[in-house]
């Protein structure tokens, strides 16, 4: 009997831990934004405890996020503008040509992935 009790639990901690992503995840939260969360508010250490990852579930209730990719080429155009506008900024150059060194990994990795 305590085995049953234990499944369901399970169960029910986890459809909670499902809406807590999709919450999360419609106030803009990338997945690995919504595990640092989930890791630091709510005491959850991995999502694969749990048999899914966090953008699995998203795909599976049909929400859109920004892939790592899209993050960074977007963090370079705020950069870039941001460097045109402020030519003496050295940290922004900086982190500009660190950025780009990040995209090209990136894109390694989805090429290889494919």
């Amino acid at each position: 009997m305590p085995e049953t009790k234990t499944k369901t639990n399970e169960r029910a901690q986890a459809e909670n831990i499902e809406k807590i992503i999709i919450d999360l995840a419609e106030k803009h939260n990338s997945p690995a934004k919504i595990g640092s969360i989930l890791k630091e508010n709510y005491n959850i250490p991995k999502m694969k405890l749990l048999g899914k990852k966090i953008a699995k579930i998203l795909k599976e209730n049909n929400i859109k996020y920004d892939n790592d990719l899209e993050i960074v080429n977007k963090r370079i155009e705020k950069l870039d503008t941001h460097s045109k506008k402020n030519k003496q900024d050295k940290r922004a150059k900086r982190e500009i040509v660190r950025l780009i060194g990040l995209k090209k990994k990136l894109e390694k990795y989805q090429n290889r992935k494919k």
